[in-house]
C-alpha cells in the first residue's frame, strides 16, 4: 500500500483537487490530447491550460510528447492506480466497519424478538 505522506500521493491529490485538471483527466481517458484540445472546453487561455497540464505532468498523471510545435498529451494510468490504491483502503476501512455494524443490529433484534415472540 502507498503510504499517505508520499510526496507523489500528495501531487497526485492535488492535481486531482482542480476540476478543470480532473476534466483533462477525463478527456484523455478517451485518448491523447493536443493542450489546446484540453483547454478548449473550457475558458482559459493556453498559457492557463498549459499550467493545469504542468500540475498534470509533475504529478505524474499525463505525459506529453512535443510533435512538430504541437504537445501531445497522454494519460499515464498507472499513477491514478496509486491513489486508487490508497482510496481503497479506507473503502475497505469503511466496509468492515459496515459489516460489523449490521452484525450488531442483527444480534440486537434477535435479542429482542426472540423466535416465538410476537412482533
Amino acid at each position: 500500500m502507498i503510504e499517505s505522506e508520499s510526496p507523489r500521493l500528495s501531487a497526485i491529490f492535488h492535481a486531482l483537487g482542480d476540476p478543470t485538471r480532473r476534466d483533462m483527466i477525463r478527456d484523455l481517458a478517451k485518448g491523447e490530447r493536443s493542450v489546446g484540445d484540453l483547454a478548449a472546453p473550457h475558458d482559459i487561455s493556453l498559457a492557463a491550460a498549459s499550467k493545469h497540464v504542468k500540475a498534470l505532468e509533475s504529478a505524474g498523471l499525463i505525459r506529453r510528447e512535443i510533435r512538430w510545435r504541437t504537445h501531445v498529451c497522454h494519460l499515464n494510468a498507472e499513477a491514478l492506480a496509486a491513489a486508487h490504491d490508497w482510496l481503497d483502503s479506507y473503502r475497505r476501512f469503511w466496509t468492515d466497519r459496515l459489516d460489523n455494524l449490521e452484525d450488531l443490529l442483527r444480534q440486537e433484534k434477535k435479542a429482542q424478538h426472540p423466535k416465538g415472540d410476537a412482533k
